[in-house]
């Protein structure tokens, strides 16, 4: 089993048998540590986060006499918490921009909505292919992360018109702040050691998740061929019960997000890794986001 996020199971965020170095001890201050447990450091004279202490000495050896230390590894070019927050910025910005457009260009009443629809379907497939060819890609591709966020934006912004205007007004906004509360949430608890992101932890979660996509699947299969909401997975209260299933997932995604980047961080990750960790986090505040739209549109629905 890899990574929590499909986008971290790439080269640099598995390791230690696809578990990210959860019952790993990198160093203080995030230098590359040794090449058995830290995926960024090679042989020697293969590294190329890894400086040698002695390469400012000519002579080769450390100064002794005047008691000089080695000189310490070079950090420049590693990923820091400043990459992760201003990628994870940018993409969500993207999204949101896209989204807001969408909602403002693509009206949703009686006379344009089926062509509102076919354009959203049509960004969501795009983005859903973007996504998945970045997910098996072994190097980050910023253009591939951006353009996704840009179509589901799109496919964002048509989904919550319809829920806001057609459904519950207001619902848009409800979904966001319940997301943002996730993972403000989440993120406090992960800090302060509350939730423990272990071996254990990512074998549960992503067993959860597998059976919560497989069911989803059936139910998707079930309301094409037999029309209506399928085996009732999407609607009414047992809908409601697999969206709080669904938002609990997210958080438990989240917080193995925060631990993939935290490792990231310490074991000296390539700055362009920073752009991975976006695209993750993005993945699940979507995920997050649509299980929020899809509760409140029930609870309206049932009125």
């Amino acid at each position: 089993m890899r990574s929590s996020n499909p986008v971290f199971s790439r080269r640099g965020f598995s390791r230690d048998n696809g578990y990210a170095g959860f019952n790993a001890q990198p160093q203080a201050g995030g230098a590359a540590v040794g090449t058995q447990g830290n995926p960024y450091a090679q042989p020697q004279g293969g590294n190329p986060y890894a400086q040698n202490p002695y390469a400012q000495n000519p002579y080769g050896q450390p100064d002794l006499q005047h008691g000089a230390p080695p000189q310490a590894p070079v950090t420049t070019g590693r990923m820091t918490m400043d990459d992760v927050v201003m990628r994870t910025g940018t993409t969500l910005g993207i999204l949101i921009v896209t989204a807001a457009l969408a909602w403002a260009l693509l009206p949703v009443d009686d006379a344009n909505i089926n062509r509102s629809y076919g354009i959203a379907i049509g960004a969501g497939l795009i983005g859903m292919v973007l996504a998945l060819v970045q997910s098996f890609k072994r190097k980050a591709s910023p253009a591939l992360i951006v353009s996704y966020a840009a179509f589901e934006g799109v496919f964002l912004g048509v989904v919550s018109s319809v829920v806001d205007n057609r459904i519950a007004d207001g619902a848009a906004m409800q979904a966001v702040l319940g997301t943002m509360g996730v993972f403000v949430s989440v993120l406090i608890a992960y800090k302060a050691g509350w939730i423990r992101v272990n071996r254990r932890f990512v074998g549960f979660v992503m067993a959860a998740a597998l059976g919560f996509i497989m069911l989803m699947a059936v139910n998707l299969l079930f309301s094409v061929f037999g029309g209506g909401d399928g085996l009732g997975f999407r609607s009414g209260p047992l809908g409601i019960l697999m969206g709080v299933i669904g938002i609990l997932l997210g958080a438990a995604f989240l917080a193995m997000d925060f631990k993939q980047v935290e490792d990231g961080i310490a074991y000296g990750a390539p700055r362009e890794e920073a752009w991975l960790a976006a695209f993750g986090l993005t993945l699940t505040l979507v995920w997050i986001y649509m299980e929020f739209l899809r509760i409140i549109s029930i609870l309206n629905s049932s009125d």
